[in-house]
Protein backbone atom coordinates (compact mmCIF):
# COMPACT_ATOMS: atom_id res chain seq x y z
CA UNK A 1 0.00 0.00 0.00
CA UNK A 2 1.00 3.99 -0.21
CA UNK A 3 2.41 5.28 2.22
CA UNK A 4 -0.28 8.36 2.11
CA UNK A 5 -2.88 5.59 1.85
CA UNK A 6 -1.80 4.60 5.63
CA UNK A 7 -1.28 8.31 6.68
CA UNK A 8 -4.50 9.08 5.79
CA UNK A 9 -5.87 5.69 7.81
CA UNK A 10 -3.97 7.02 10.38
CA UNK A 11 -5.38 10.58 10.77
CA UNK A 12 -8.89 9.51 10.38
CA UNK A 13 -8.82 6.96 13.27
CA UNK A 14 -7.39 9.56 15.10
CA UNK A 15 -9.84 12.23 14.34
CA UNK A 16 -12.26 9.07 15.36
CA UNK A 17 -10.64 8.43 18.58
CA UNK A 18 -11.04 11.74 19.35
CA UNK A 19 -14.53 11.79 19.11
CA UNK A 20 -14.98 8.35 21.24
CA UNK A 21 -11.82 8.24 23.21
CA UNK A 22 -12.22 4.42 23.79
CA UNK A 23 -8.38 4.08 23.28
CA UNK A 24 -8.84 1.65 20.43
CA UNK A 25 -8.65 3.48 17.51
CA UNK A 26 -5.95 5.20 18.79
CA UNK A 27 -4.31 1.97 18.64
CA UNK A 28 -5.32 1.33 15.10
CA UNK A 29 -3.97 4.32 14.18
CA UNK A 30 -0.37 3.41 15.77
CA UNK A 31 -0.55 0.39 13.65
CA UNK A 32 -1.32 2.43 10.31
CA UNK A 33 1.13 4.90 11.10
CA UNK A 34 3.74 1.92 11.73
CA UNK A 35 2.66 0.40 8.83
CA UNK A 36 3.33 3.90 6.90
CA UNK A 37 6.97 3.73 8.29
CA UNK A 38 7.12 0.15 6.84
CA UNK A 39 5.81 1.20 3.52
CA UNK A 40 8.49 4.40 3.49
CA UNK A 41 11.36 1.55 3.73
CA UNK A 42 9.64 -1.55 2.18
CA UNK A 43 7.50 0.58 -0.75
CA UNK A 44 6.26 -3.28 -2.54
CA UNK A 45 5.99 -5.07 0.88
CA UNK A 46 2.21 -5.05 1.33
CA UNK A 47 2.32 -8.40 3.64
CA UNK A 48 5.11 -6.87 5.93
CA UNK A 49 2.86 -3.59 5.81
CA UNK A 50 -0.53 -5.10 7.32
CA UNK A 51 1.77 -7.30 9.46
CA UNK A 52 3.16 -4.26 11.19
CA UNK A 53 -0.56 -2.74 11.21
CA UNK A 54 -1.81 -6.11 12.86
CA UNK A 55 0.85 -6.07 15.61
CA UNK A 56 1.75 -2.88 16.52
CA UNK A 57 -2.48 -2.47 17.37
CA UNK A 58 -2.71 -5.67 19.21
CA UNK A 59 -0.29 -4.87 21.49
CA UNK A 60 -1.23 -1.09 21.73
CA UNK A 61 -4.94 -2.98 22.75
CA UNK A 62 -3.47 -5.80 24.73
CA UNK A 63 -0.71 -4.28 26.35
CA UNK A 64 -1.05 -0.40 26.56
CA UNK A 65 -4.84 0.58 26.33
CA UNK A 66 -5.27 -0.61 30.06
CA UNK A 67 -2.68 0.92 31.46
CA UNK A 68 -4.00 4.48 30.25
CA UNK A 69 -7.29 3.64 30.61
CA UNK A 70 -6.63 3.32 34.40
CA UNK A 71 -4.62 6.53 34.12
CA UNK A 72 -7.26 8.42 32.47
CA UNK A 73 -10.13 7.19 34.59
CA UNK A 74 -8.07 7.88 38.17
CA UNK A 75 -8.99 10.42 39.99
CA UNK A 76 -7.58 13.56 42.14
CA UNK A 77 -8.62 11.20 45.71
CA UNK A 78 -6.85 8.20 44.36
CA UNK A 79 -10.17 6.14 43.56
CA UNK A 80 -10.14 4.77 39.89
CA UNK A 81 -13.18 6.75 37.96
CA UNK A 82 -16.09 4.91 36.76
CA UNK A 83 -15.38 4.75 32.89
CA UNK A 84 -15.55 6.20 29.43
CA UNK A 85 -19.12 7.30 30.29
CA UNK A 86 -19.47 6.15 33.82
CA UNK A 87 -18.46 10.14 35.11
CA UNK A 88 -21.56 11.09 34.02
CA UNK A 89 -23.76 8.90 36.18
CA UNK A 90 -24.75 10.65 39.32
CA UNK A 91 -25.09 14.04 37.93
CA UNK A 92 -27.88 16.49 38.59
CA UNK A 93 -29.86 17.92 35.85
CA UNK A 94 -32.73 19.70 33.84
CA UNK A 95 -35.01 18.15 31.88
CA UNK A 96 -35.91 19.65 28.85
CA UNK A 97 -39.01 18.39 27.64
CA UNK A 98 -41.04 15.69 29.13
CA UNK A 99 -39.00 12.48 29.96
CA UNK A 100 -40.86 9.39 29.51
CA UNK A 101 -40.16 5.67 28.77
CA UNK A 102 -38.50 4.33 25.63
CA UNK A 103 -41.73 5.30 23.67
CA UNK A 104 -41.76 8.94 25.22
CA UNK A 105 -37.91 9.75 24.60
CA UNK A 106 -36.91 13.35 26.28
CA UNK A 107 -33.96 15.42 26.18
CA UNK A 108 -31.91 17.07 29.34
CA UNK A 109 -28.87 19.23 29.44
CA UNK A 110 -25.48 17.77 30.49
CA UNK A 111 -22.27 19.25 29.96
CA UNK A 112 -23.69 22.04 27.89
CA UNK A 113 -25.00 19.34 25.81
CA UNK A 114 -28.15 18.37 24.77
CA UNK A 115 -28.58 14.38 25.40
CA UNK A 116 -31.47 11.88 25.20
CA UNK A 117 -32.98 10.32 28.43
CA UNK A 118 -35.52 8.26 29.57
CA UNK A 119 -36.85 7.76 33.11
CA UNK A 120 -35.64 4.81 34.86
CA UNK A 121 -39.10 4.52 36.57
CA UNK A 122 -41.02 4.66 33.35
CA UNK A 123 -42.77 7.54 34.41
CA UNK A 124 -43.34 10.25 32.98
CA UNK A 125 -41.14 13.45 34.21
CA UNK A 126 -42.00 16.89 33.17
CA UNK A 127 -40.08 19.29 31.57
CA UNK A 128 -38.04 21.28 34.03
CA UNK A 129 -38.08 18.60 36.73
CA UNK A 130 -34.51 18.27 38.48
CA UNK A 131 -33.37 14.77 37.69
CA UNK A 132 -30.19 12.02 38.56
CA UNK A 133 -28.48 10.08 35.51
CA UNK A 134 -28.17 6.71 37.05
CA UNK A 135 -27.19 5.05 33.55
CA UNK A 136 -25.86 5.31 30.16
CA UNK A 137 -26.49 3.34 27.18
CA UNK A 138 -25.16 4.43 24.44
CA UNK A 139 -26.18 8.13 23.44
CA UNK A 140 -29.24 7.70 26.36
CA UNK A 141 -29.03 8.70 29.71
CA UNK A 142 -31.04 6.71 32.22
CA UNK A 143 -32.88 9.55 34.85
CA UNK A 144 -34.45 9.39 37.97
CA UNK A 145 -36.58 12.45 39.49
CA UNK A 146 -35.17 13.88 41.93
CA UNK A 147 -37.98 16.63 43.09
CA UNK A 148 -40.56 13.78 44.02
CA UNK A 149 -41.54 10.09 43.39
CA UNK A 150 -41.04 7.87 42.68
CA UNK A 151 -37.46 7.15 44.26
CA UNK A 152 -34.14 6.20 43.50
CA UNK A 153 -33.72 2.43 42.08
CA UNK A 154 -32.64 0.31 45.23
CA UNK A 155 -28.87 0.39 45.90
CA UNK A 156 -28.21 3.17 44.56
CA UNK A 157 -27.31 6.08 47.04
CA UNK A 158 -27.36 9.83 45.15
CA UNK A 159 -24.16 10.44 47.98
CA UNK A 160 -22.31 7.88 46.69
CA UNK A 161 -22.06 7.03 42.58
CA UNK A 162 -17.91 6.70 43.18
CA UNK A 163 -18.38 3.19 44.38
CA UNK A 164 -20.12 2.05 41.19
CA UNK A 165 -19.54 -0.88 38.60
CA UNK A 166 -15.84 1.31 36.35
CA UNK A 167 -18.21 0.36 33.09
CA UNK A 168 -21.82 1.34 34.40
CA UNK A 169 -23.46 2.55 37.97
CA UNK A 170 -24.89 1.11 40.68
CA UNK A 171 -28.91 0.20 40.33
CA UNK A 172 -28.18 0.19 36.28
CA UNK A 173 -31.79 -0.25 34.82
CA UNK A 174 -32.32 -0.86 31.01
Amino acid sequence: MDVIVWLVVGVGLVAFEMHHMALYALFAAAGAFAAALVAVLFPGAIAIQLVAFVLVTTLGILAVRPRMSEVLHRRHDGKLGRGVHGTLVGEEVLTLDVVGDVHEIGHVRLAGERWLAVSGSGTRIPKGSKVLVTAVQGTTLTVWSIDGTPSLPEGFDIHDVSDADPDGAKGDHP
